[in-house]
């Protein structure tokens, strides 16, 4: 079977995405929540001060950045549990058919793919910090930053793999089995993926154009799923993305803020570098990919049909 079949290996009654979605929300946006709730409600110094926390999504709170970071990755973790479970006792199916249609997860892959994309931000970020000197800050502190860099390592995998698993794989396979092919859920969860970042304060910043960069994303993450038959590459690309942002340089304008080792003081503004990833690296990293692993058939995997699998259609006689 292939990775949108794997939905096939459980039960698919309507109602029981409806109840995995609900738990999953209850986990992520509910229960997952709480302990960063707490957190700012103890450090605010009245009601009052506590709404204007909360009314500026706590990115004010007052709390240590470290903190902050660990408790809003711990709703994703959270949300993740919940994710497994539904795959497991409501659908159930193994959690590794939500992640990939090899008879085990490639770590291979991830690993690989963190490598490449690592590296290449890494080397991009440091280019542009020696281009323009003048928009960064050094803010090496020791003890924070190293505390960052063990948040970061072990804890944001967490909150990127919730978001994977749940567009690329939970919500990918869902959609092509309800409408029988993989470029509609290819668009829906890509371009979903993005407009749910809209919220995020560089949105705000830059507007509206920042959702090519989103929706791109989306689109890179979506591809190497669809071509690679498994999430593991987006796993790894997804994971490094948000690991290297964090530590290497931040801003007051922002989703991390963080006590990176950099601090872009530049004003914030739509320039041609926001677009380098979208339309280079990531077609870059798609041929590399492709390359590796000998991906072929390119219009078939992303637009053809999904069709019931014949030993469910045997199994339903």
């Amino acid at each position: 079977m292939n990775f949108i079949q794997q939905a096939y290996k459980g039960k698919n009654e309507w109602y029981h995405w409806l109840v995995t979605i609900l738990l999953v929300f209850f986990g992520w946006q509910i229960l997952g929540v709480i302990p960063l709730v707490v957190a700012v409600f103890n450090v605010s110094e009245n009601l009052a001060q506590f709404t204007e926390f909360a009314q500026a999504s706590f990115m004010t709170a007052g709390i240590d950045k470290n903190l902050f970071l660990f408790l809003m990755i711990l709703s994703f973790f959270i949300g993740l549990i919940f994710l497994f479970v539904g795959v497991k006792y409501v659908h159930k199916r193994s959690i590794t058919s939500l992640i990939t249609s090899r008879e085990k997860i490639d770590w291979n892959r991830f690993f690989y793919a963190f490598f490449v994309w690592g590296s290449l931000a890494v080397v991009m970020t440091f280019i542009g910090i020696y281009l323009a000197p003048e928009n960064y800050t050094w803010n090496f502190n020791a003890t924070p930053f190293f505390i960052l860099v063990a948040i970061s390592l072990v804890c944001i995998p967490f909150q990127t793999s919730l978001e994977e698993l749940l567009f690329r794989g939970y919500l990918m396979q869902g959609l092509g089995v309800l409408v029988g092919n993989r470029w509609v859920p290819l668009l829906i969860t890509s371009v979903v993926f993005g407009l749910l970042h809209g919220a995020n304060p560089e949105v705000a910043k830059l507007g509206q154009i920042a959702m090519v960069f989103y929706i791109g994303t989306g689109f890179l993450y979506g591809i190497t799923t669809l071509m690679d038959e498994g999430t593991e590459i987006a796993l790894g690309l997804h994971a490094v993305n948000n690991i290297t942002a964090a530590f290497l340089v931040t801003t007051d304008w922002t989703v991390f803020q963080t006590d990176a080792l950099y601090i872009d003081t530049s004003e914030p503004s739509v320039t041609w570098q926001m677009f380098i990833p979208v339309f280079l690296l990531y077609p870059l990293m798609l041929q590399i990919f492709s390359k590796k692993y000998a991906w072929s058939n390119w219009k078939e995997k992303l637009t053809g049909a999904v069709l019931v699998p014949k030993t469910i259609q045997e199994d339903n006689l």
